[in-house]
């Protein structure tokens, strides 16, 4: 699930970007060796230590491996706004 982030600035702008990448709900199947399944509830990855160390990789919540969370991308769009300032304001009246 990719997640879009649009910023709307009035300067000549065109960009499309990634901003970073966010862990949402855990989808480790505890079930799975009985031939179920079932899902801890997790909503979301909270690192259990700092960046650059083995917590940094483990979730406080639930204590699953990052690689177990929904991964989402975020992204930043922005351009040129004045042609749609110039257009409303020229409707509004």
């Amino acid at each position: 699930m990719k997640r879009l982030v649009v910023l709307r600035r009035c300067e000549p702008i065109v960009r499309f970007s990634c901003c970073g990448v966010r862990y949402g709900e855990c989808r480790r199947n505890h079930a799975a060796s009985t031939g179920g399944y079932a899902v801890d509830g997790c909503r979301e990855f909270i690192a259990e230590g700092e960046e650059g160390t083995f917590g940094a990789l483990k979730c406080s919540a639930c204590g699953c491996h990052r690689s177990f969370h929904h991964r989402v991308q975020v992204y930043e769009v922005a351009w040129d706004c004045e042609s749609d300032t110039s257009s409303s304001s020229s409707s509004s009246s």
